[in-house]
């Protein structure tokens, strides 16, 4: 009988601990733990009541009591893949738990990651994870869709995940270890998710591998009580929050347009005092009616999914846009009073030395309050790995995190990361917090010293991997 199950994120490259950096940097010793993770711990803590999560993200990991559990469960995406086996493989030489993995990187690259746990499980947990319980409970086969194991060396898999069509499961956030003790902080945002799915097909996008292409959607009055349940988890007893902004996650907000109307006015109508950032593609610009909801329920930003402001890019990797189009939807989303922050990616085959200050100046001439600049992840599983495969300089997972990690065409490793790190600067110069402090309204204050801090370390993690990637020729033979 399963009577204690441990759910556990992994760490990045920089473990948490505890600092004063903290209050001030995202992303160095703290981030916001996994809510997908959070939403499964939820479920199975709902049939098995000694269920509890950790997340290296926010506290260590307390292992003495992971040990004594039934069975654990891993979520892993690509950047935290290695620690996630290093975790399975400390579990299973010390305990008789059952290791399951899960989470984007073993759902698009079970293949590896089965080497490492009992059981993979793939794709959207939220029923398959209870149908599993139910399952080795029972001591039943393990022979609905969804799963891969290893059966005398031979990789057994069940078939393509089924994806949850209602999907209304609160996250009790408390559950996560040590989690409550840190929500006060300002680098820890409120953090919901409201939709699953896109219907578009960028070759680099991980969204549709996962959640597909097919947009599904919470109630709106469901999508509300998390909302106020998140603030009021973060909030202080006794200091206002001096950010308090909520993160929708959604990875296109506006994809089903008529829920999205319905989900403003469940927000207005609820009377939340608070600023909302979610993300987008640049149609939402063009959306006269949408936008003016989304200023009076109270967003403040939309943080735009611009990735290249070149057209041969878009049509490189299959994106649905245009320089022109784009900025023109920035300026509309302007004029409604809501900020833009940018979202870019690098490493095209038409990319050169250049590319970053092309960026800073676009970032500037469009008046973008907020950017983040990246290399190509290449993820396993996507149309865009599966075509620069051969480029990749090593598939060491826990530098896929914004790090070079391809041969481009036209620019060596070692200059397009010179490029982000340099365009990186250029936004987020001490010149430009100055005018942030004197010239931006209260919140956008708040997050841009934030992200000055955040990008200051993002900067560092970058840098630290230059005398490698200067070390590498260029790009190899087609």
């Amino acid at each position: 009988m399963i009577n204690k199950v441990r759910f556990i994120e992994p760490g990045s490259r920089m473990p948490h601990k505890k600092s004063i950096l903290n209050l001030i940097t995202y992303n160095k010793y703290i981030r916001n733990p996994s809510t997908g993770l959070i939403i499964l711990t939820t479920i199975v803590q709902n049939v098995i009541a000694d269920t509890l999560m950790y997340s290296e993200a926010i506290t260590d990991i307390d292992f003495t009591d992971v040990y004594d559990s039934d069975i654990v469960f891993i979520g892993i995406n690509t950047f935290n893949a290695i620690r996630g086996y290093e975790i399975a493989k400390k579990i299973k030489e010390n305990s008789k738990s059952l290791v399951v993995i899960g989470g984007l990187h073993a759902t698009l690259n079970y293949k590896e990651t089965v080497n490492y746990c009992d059981y993979v499980l793939r794709g959207e947990g939220d029923n398959l994870i209870l149908q599993f319980l139910e399952a080795v409970d029972k001591e039943n086969p393990i022979n609905f869709p969804g799963v891969v194991f290893l059966r005398e060396g031979k990789i057994i898999e069940t078939g393509s995940p089924i994806s949850p069509e209602v999907f209304e499961t609160i996250p009790d956030r408390n559950l996560v270890v040590g989690y409550k003790k840190v929500a006060k902080y300002d680098t820890l945002w409120p953090q919901v998710h409201a939709s699953r799915g896109c219907p578009y097909n960028c070759d680099y996008c991980t969204v549709i591998k996962l959640f597909g292409r097919t947009v599904r959607t919470r109630n709106p009055k469901n999508v509300v009580e998390e909302i106020t349940q998140a603030i009021a988890f973060h909030k202080r007893k006794i200091f206002p929050r001096l950010n308090d902004v909520v993160w929708i996650t959604d990875d296109n907000f506006h994809a089903d347009r008529e829920w999205a109307i319905s989900l403003l006015k469940e927000i207005i109508n609820s009377k939340i005092n608070c600023h909302f950032s979610v993300q987008a593609r640049y149609e939402i610009g063009f959306d006269d009616e949408l936008l003016d909801l989304m200023k009076k329920a109270g967003f403040m930003e939309v943080a735009m999914g611009i990735e290249f402001i070149d057209d041969d890019s878009f049509i490189e990797f299959h994106k649905k846009s245009t320089r022109h189009e784009i900025e023109q939807s920035i300026k509309n989303i302007q004029n409604h009073g809501i900020g833009v922050r940018g979202l870019f990616i690098v490493g095209a085959d038409n990319h050169k030395v250049g590319v970053g200050k092309q960026i800073v100046d676009f970032v500037f001439q469009n008046k973008i309050h907020g950017a983040l600049i990246q290399s190509m992840f290449f993820v396993p599983g996507t149309i865009a790995y599966d075509t620069h495969k051969e480029f990749l300089i090593h598939e060491n997972w826990e530098k896929y995190n914004g790090n070079v990690v391809h041969y481009p065409k036209n620019i060596t490793p070692y200059q397009l990361q010179k490029e982000i790190i340099n365009a990186s600067q250029a936004i987020y110069s001490k010149k430009r917090l100055c005018k942030a402090l004197f010239k931006y309204k209260w919140i956008n204050k708040i997050l841009f010293i934030g992200e000055f801090f955040w990008q200051k370390n993002f900067r560092r993690e970058l840098e630290k991997e230059l005398p490698y990637l200067k070390g590498l020729s260029n790009r190899k033979k087609e």
